[in-house]
């Protein structure tokens, strides 16, 4: 088993029992004491981060991990299921893992996904996603005197603030990471 020493930012790590992807390192020698390593990482499986040391020296167990492309292809009650372009092999992914991230789910759309020891642990989404305007109201005439803007619901259920010109069955582009409208795709 590695040292601590070798622990590295993006590896998922056991710790306690559960797999934690390690976010930062820093190693540390205080003046005249030992050595340490300062790990940040988050709970793959909760989503809660802590801050941990180690001994320079403790055996640490790194997971086998492997990141893949994913197409999504339907939700159905609670259960998302994804298709690998390549290989057209199905993974189905539980609504807790997906959690908030399915408002910016499409079908068609792609996502990494972290597989560890052979089971998908977490989602990542690109930095923004096109969706389709289902429900928009009509922008009043003359109202443009600033920058006012309507709610547009899209293709997810997501509601998003919208400025007056955009209409219903248009392509929008969407902030994954606040969920703010970043312009016509």
């Amino acid at each position: 088993m590695p040292a601590a020493n070798d622990i590295r930012k993006g590896q998922v790590i056991k710790f306690h029992g559960e797999p934690h992807l390690v976010m930062e390192t820093q190693h540390r020698t205080p003046g005249n004491l030992r050595a340490f390593v300062q790990v940040k990482m988050r709970n793959l499986r909760y989503g809660k981060a802590l801050d941990q040391r180690f001994t320079s020296t403790e055996p640490v167990e790194v997971l086998t991990t492997d990141r893949r492309t994913l197409e999504f292809s339907y939700a159905d009650r609670g259960t998302y299921a994804f298709m690998d372009p390549e290989t057209y092999d199905q993974v189905e992914l539980t609504e807790q893992t997906i959690g908030e991230l399915k408002n910016y789910l499409a079908p068609g759309g792609r996502v990494d996904v972290l597989f560890v020891d052979g089971a998908p642990l977490n989602v990542d989404l690109p930095s923004s996603v096109e969706l389709k305007v289902t429900e928009s109201a009509d922008g009043i005439k003359g109202d443009t005197a600033s920058n006012v803007q309507k709610p547009a619901t899209l293709e997810t259920g997501l509601v998003v603030q919208v400025p007056l010109f955009i209409k219903e069955g248009e392509l929008i582009k969407v902030s994954t990471i606040d969920g703010s409208y970043m312009g016509r795709a």
